[in-house]
Parts: structure tokens; C-alpha cells; sequence
């Protein structure tokens, strides 16, 4: 019996699912969404908080603000409800209307930014705005989880040392790319540990963080507008991009097996299925991290007039669906 008295006491840890009847290739999806606030953010969000109440920045009567596409606003909500902070997420119109009432529910404002800035797309608009609420009140606390390191801490402590608890002889690590928190906290321990784990990152197309051409993403969670302060490329082997309909058609494909993931969760298992069918004559073990589940995208991956209007009526093939993801 597992008794909590705090949301944040309460995380799976070791859940896989093993995708190999899916997409015919060693692979392990590393399932991060079963918490209270049904993502991977909770660590980095746990994480972040208590490193600012032991120094003292935040205290009785803060009031946190953060710039999010959904899952972390959800996760910092919900620890600024549990805590009794006041929390503001500033995000733009691609958040799911779920995570936004997800977050009102906890009691917090949602700030939506819906003109991006000269430079730095809607992201830096949406940091321009908390930077001005910070500037207007000292009770705001802005943890930026864009240049915090306890961001990629978490994970060196909690993320990393559980997959290597359960895959002693891993080979190849997939891990999608946003803030690159997940990312670089997971390089840092398998370096550490001096272990040959090739660290894949997976971004979307039209993201810059790699250095690629911004390009139109409606699909929040991975990728950005403005390069994260916390990567570090040295510590990444190989990038992955992948675009917006291979994401969905991954999602889909997964629904059809009962797994209802996110779009981040669609996004990594598209890019290292693709990746793995390159190097089918490795006999590699290989592990996936699975951000988010699927029920804050019902309204919009899972929704078919949504599709159709931004990615076209044969966005979803019946014939292609049919098929396995390494059709």
C-alpha cells in the first residue's frame, strides 16, 4: 500500500513498455507520466522549487511565474497548490486547452501570449512578459527553467540512475529535446559513469535548437525558438529531427495499440524507430524516455478536424495506420 499525504510523494519510476511487437526494433519506452501532474516536468518542477525555498528566494507569500507550454505550468501548478504559492504560466495559444484548465483547476492564472517577439519567436515573448510581470512585483519568483541547472539535476539524480538500474548494458538512450533538461541531465550521468550509452536527442523540424531554420510547430512540448542556455552539444552523439506528421502518425499508431502518449511521447519514438531501422545490424538495447501521456491532446493529435485543418485530410492513411511504425 503507497499512502501520500503530498502529490509530489508520488512518481512510477521503473514502468517500460516494450515496443518491440510495435515497431519491430529493441525498444524500451521509459513511461514518465504516471504522477499527479502526468508528466516528466514533476522533476524538474520538485526539483527547481526546493532549491529555491533552501536559499531563500522563495518563501510565504511568493508567487511563481514561469514560461511553459503545458506540462511544466501543470507540474509547477500543482506544487505551488500543494505548497500554498500563487503560480502564474505564461504560455502561448499552442497549449492545450486540457493543460490550461488543468492548471486553472489548481488555482492558477494562465497568462497566453499570442504575438510573437522580433527575435525569439512566441518564446521570447512569452520570456518578455515574465520578465515584465517579475519587474512589476518582487512577490513574483521566476525559477526559469531555461538556464536553472537543478532543471537537468533532477534527472541526474532520479531519470538517469533508474534507466541504468534496469539496463546495465545499455547501448543507445533516446531523449527528446525542449529546454534540454531530460537531456542533459541524463549525458551528464552516463558520462560520469563512463559508460559507452550513445545519447540520441530528438527535436522537431523547425526547431532551432541544433542550430536548424525555425519553421512553423503547433504541436508544444519539444523543440524551441530560441537555443537553451543549458545544452550542451558536446554531450549528445547524434541528433534526430523529426517532422509534425510523423509525429502524429506515431501517436496514432501507438493509440491503435492501446498506449494513448503525448506529442513529445510521439515525437522520440518516431525519431529513434527511424534511427534504429539505420542500424538494424547493432543488436543494440536501447531506451526511449516517454515525457508525457495523451489525454491533454485529445483535443488536438487525437482530434480529426484539428489534424485536417493544419496537416491535410491524408495526414492519417488508413492504409499507412495499418501498417507497423517501420512501414
Amino acid at each position: 500500500m503507497t499512502i501520500i499525504s503530498v502529490p509530489t510523494d508520488f512518481n512510477e519510476e521503473d514502468l517500460y513498455v516494450d515496443l518491440r511487437p510495435i515497431v519491430r526494433h529493441s525498444l524500451f519506452l521509459k513511461c514518465e507520466g504516471f504522477n499527479f501532474a502526468g508528466s516528466i516536468k514533476l522533476k524538474a518542477a520538485t526539483e527547481m522549487v526546493e532549491a529555491a525555498e533552501w536559499i531563500g528566494v522563495l518563501k510565504p507569500g511568493s508567487i511563481l511565474v514561469e514560461s511553459s507550454s503545458g506540462n511544466l505550468g501543470a507540474a509547477l501548478s500543482l506544487i505551488a497548490a500543494s505548497k500554498g504559492y500563487g503560480f502564474v504560466c505564461v504560455t502561448d495559444s499552442r497549449c492545450n486547452l486540457t493543460a490550461r484548465r488543468f492548471m486553472e483547476a489548481m488555482g492558477a492564472q494562465v497568462h497566453i501570449i499570442s504575438e510573437p517577439a522580433a527575435d525569439g519567436g512566441l518564446l521570447g515573448a512569452r520570456i518578455a512578459h515574465v520578465q515584465a510581470l517579475c519587474a512589476s512585483d518582487d512577490r513574483y519568483v521566476w525559477l526559469n527553467q531555461y538556464t536553472n541547472t537543478d532543471n537537468w539535476k533532477a534527472h541526474y539524480r532520479t531519470t538517469a540512475p533508474a534507466i541504468a538500474r534496469r539496463f546495465p548494458q545499455l547501448d543507445v538512450l533516446f531523449i527528446g529535446a525542449g529546454t534540454t533538461g531530460t537531456l542533459m541531465g541524463c549525458a551528464h550521468y552516463f558520462r560520469t559513469l563512463h559508460r559507452q550509452v550513445r545519447i540520441i536527442a530528438v527535436d522537431s523540424a523547425g526547431s532551432v535548437t541544433f542550430g536548424g531554420a525555425p519553421g512553423r510547430r503547433m504541436i508544444p512540448g519539444l523543440g524551441t525558438s530560441v537555443r537553451p542556455a543549458l545544452l550542451d552539444e558536446s554531450y549528445v552523439h547524434e541528433v534526430v529531427h523529426v517532422e509534425e506528421p510523423d509525429t502524429i502518425r506515431a501517436c496514432h499508431r501507438l493509440a491503435r495499440r492501446g498506449f494513448l502518449f503525448g506529442g513529445s511521447t510521439g515525437t522520440v519514438v518516431s525519431g529513434a524507430t527511424r534511427w534504429l531501422s539505420q542500424h538494424e545490424d547493432q543488436n543494440l538495447t536501447a531506451v526511449a524516455i516517454a515525457p508525457d501521456l495523451g489525454e491533454r491532446y485529445l483535443d488536438t493529435i487525437y482530434q480529426t478536424n484539428w489534424l485536417h485543418g493544419l496537416y491535410g485530410e491524408d495526414v492519417l492513411d488508413p492504409d499507412e495506420l495499418a501498417t507497423d511504425l517501420t512501414a
